[in-house]
């Protein structure tokens, strides 16, 4: 097992090798969504990058405990400390319990996620089910002098903590910039300093999601529940946080100032970001009213789409980029992924017949070295598919007998292609499942071996009725010396 793993920490800019922690398990927490609308193709891409990243370390035989926090309170509309809770809003426009907006639409996010093939985490906590830890941590904080109250209002003080530690060290800002650059925000006046950030508000008479607590009856701040239940679970120090680079300020840098205040260390070792989706080089978000819902994806329901897209075509897309890099939504784009996708599965298939020869034409150890060498440079997902793509075309010319394999690297070279392909990149064979229904393929080999049969008895009607009839379904019929086989059109 090749473990000489490497990724990019976002704290030192730099790719270091991946050396965890001396706990029993791997530590990662990754920001969840904010559920108050339905998950869109900027939700897929955290949930596929770090999937990615939870089944790789599990492949490498580490034991990880995977923690992803839904925010389902104290998440303002301006993700700062002004306006209505996001998840409050959605419940008081439509005459719902906060909890009925949260269950709602928690529930449809995990539905996208098991189309999507991503894993359930070990741990999904909610922030309102962490009240106590969140109080707790205000107190810490508190206690070593890095919080002020006001009006029942408790706010971090920035410029104290800054003056022992650096704020903005993660995402590289000084206080200095944000002293010049942060605006008065309407009704934050009682800050000491605008970039000031909230650990509990006071809530107002129409706010309705509230706690009772020595402060004021309140809510928590939105950055202190990542920091209070990865303590919670991970411990006051952990291997990895992962998130959206549109979390990396104020989100995770107000996240290593409160886990540092309140514990008296650092507590992520490793800080992991993915890029974002753009639509015209502009980011995919709700606040910019761009964004495109999985559902609509999956239906081709939205006006943008020339077509519906598989769940698959969607992972593909994304995993067929770096997480670090921009990837760009267009037609075109998840059209040729679609294509690509695809292309991958018949080779998968093909694979499954190739008859092992006396002996091997092909280097399978040396596809291995690349697919590890790959993923372990900091899930180098494009080349670890293009390393994939190389072999499906030297699977296509085993296929017409230009090349040969013996049978130990004909089961090795199955393995692998099972274990990157399905274990690693999380990918389906969507021909198989057919929307859920694992017996499609099944019933395509009856009706061919039906159409053998036919051909047999020289029912060339029937034969050519079947071909033709599955053909018209997507679905390509080539006859061979040892029979027939089947592909799915792209």
């Amino acid at each position: 097992m090749q473990k000489d793993l490497f990724v990019y920490n976002t704290l030192s800019r730099t790719k270091e090798k991946f050396e965890p922690l001396a706990a029993p398990f791997v530590g990662l927490y990754v920001c969840g969504p904010t559920v108050y609308g339905d998950a869109h193709l900027g939700h897929a891409r955290p949930a596929i990058t770090f999937d990615l990243l939870f089944r790789w370390l599990k492949h490498l035989e580490y034991k990880v405990r995977y923690v992803r926090n839904i925010t389902d309170v104290g998440h303002l509309e301006n993700d700062a400390d002004e306006g209505e809770d996001k998840i409050a809003k959605k419940a008081r426009l439509d005459q719902l319990e906060p909890m009925e907006v949260v269950q709602y639409f928690s529930d449809r996010y995990h539905e996208n996620m098991e189309s999507l093939n991503v894993l359930k985490p070990s741990i999904e906590p909610r922030a309102s089910g962490h009240i106590i830890e969140q109080q707790l941590m205000i107190e810490k904080i508190d206690q070593a002098g890095f919080a002020y109250t006001v009006d029942g209002s408790v706010y971090f003080d920035v410029e104290k903590y800054n003056r022992d530690h650096a704020y903005g060290k993660l995402s590289g800002r000084n206080i200095e910039d944000l002293q010049s650059n942060t605006r008065e925000l309407e009704g934050q006046d009682e800050k000491r300093n605008p970039f000031d950030f909230a650990l509990w508000k006071k809530a107002r008479p129409e706010h309705i999601m509230r706690w009772p607590s020595k402060w004021s009856d309140g809510f928590p701040g939105w950055h202190l529940e990542c920091s209070a239940m990865s303590t919670k679970y991970l411990g006051e120090q952990f291997d990895i946080h992962g998130g959206g680079m549109d979390l990396l300020f104020p989100h995770h840098e107000s996240e290593i100032a409160q886990s540092t205040a309140a514990n008296g260390t650092e507590s992520v070792k490793y800080w992991m970001h993915n890029n974002m989706i753009t639509i015209n080089g502009q980011k995919m978000g709700k606040s910019l009213g761009n964004f495109i819902t999985l559902e609509e994806f999956f239906t081709g329901s939205h006006k943008t789409l020339e077509k519906a897209y598989s769940p698959m075509t969607v992972r593909f897309f994304i995993l067929q980029a770096h997480y670090r890099s921009t990837v760009d939504f267009s037609n075109e784009a998840l059209q040729a992924s679609e294509k690509g996708f695809q292309r991958l599965m018949n080779g998968v298939q093909a694979l499954e017949k190739i008859k092992a020869g006396e002996v091997s034409t092909i280097d399978v150890k040396a596809f291995e070295d690349k697919c590890y060498a790959a993923m372990n440079d900091d899930l180098n997902s494009p080349i670890l598919i293009s390393h994939l793509f190389d072999m499906v075309r030297q699977i296509n010319s085993m296929a017409d007998g230009k090349e040969q394999i013996n049978q130990t690297d004909l089961d090795q070279l199955k393995k692998l292609f099972h274990t990157f392909v399905f274990d690693v990149l999380g990918l389906r064979d969507e021909a198989k499942q057919d929307s859920g229904n694992e017996k499609t393929a099944e019933l395509i080999e009856l009706l061919l071996r039906l159409r053998i049969e036919a051909k047999a008895n020289k029912d060339w009607s029937t034969c050519d009725k079947i071909r033709d009839s599955l053909k018209e379904l997507g679905i390509l019929v080539k006859d061979t010396k040892d029979g027939c086989e089947w592909e799915i059109l792209s």
